[in-house]
């Protein structure tokens, strides 16, 4: 059973495996960037991981311990200078893996492996706030400025047809109380003689 038992054999027997991923730290530190296959890329994270936690403690049991599996000095003391300073508070996570392709020959799925560092991460946060603060301040265009003129301007002739609309029931109203009003007798003029007068002295007398 394979209980307990991390990592991938890769075809190899231990100590031709243990050689190769050593041999791959030393160059992906070095270099800080490498082409391998998906499955190595995968495995070397893990040996990347532990080598530059070893490095961010800084004492000396820690410097041994990579000693022990990188090959170069000068790589060692390059990683140990600046591990607390490129990778600060970061718990795990130093590399990114970027699938690039099969490679030419058998077609095999080829990663690129590189290590991240602490200024590229804070770059991004501090570009991300400079964009949304743009976004809020477009300034108007002149078709835009137009149109808003142009929905602006019937408001006026708006307000001024309601007060006349109001003033048109009024008028309305005004002109039925106006027939209704009775209309005022005409007074006869004193030289004209009044008819029934005349009349009452044409009338013939009433027999008996």
């Amino acid at each position: 059973m394979r209980h307990r038992k991390s990592g991938v054999k890769l075809g190899r027997t231990g100590s031709h495996r243990n050689a190769m991923f050593r041999n791959m730290v030393t160059s992906l530190l070095k270099h800080e960037k490498i082409q391998t296959t998906d499955a190595k890329a995968k495995e070397l994270r893990r040996w990347a991981d532990h080598v530059i936690t070893l490095a961010k403690r800084g004492d000396l049991h820690a410097r041994r311990q990579v000693m022990a599996i990188v090959r170069e000095k000068n790589v060692v003391h390059k990683l140990f200078a600046e591990a607390a300073e490129r990778f600060g508070s970061r718990e795990g996570g130093y590399t990114r893996l970027t699938k690039i392709g099969a490679r030419p020959g058998d077609a095999a799925p080829v990663t690129l492996i590189e290590l991240v560092s602490l200024t590229e991460t804070t770059e991004k946060k501090k570009k991300k706030p400079a964009k949304t603060a743009a976004k809020p301040a477009p300034t108007p265009s002149a078709p835009a400025v137009e149109k808003e003129a142009a929905a602006d301007t019937p408001a006026p002739a708006a307000e001024e047809s309601a007060p006349a609309k109001a003033a048109e029931p009024e008028a309305e109203a005004a002109a039925p109380e106006a027939e209704a009003a009775p209309e005022e007798p005409e007074v006869p003029a004193a030289d004209t003689p009044v008819e029934d007068d005349g009349a009452s002295e044409e009338a013939p007398p009433k027999t008996e």
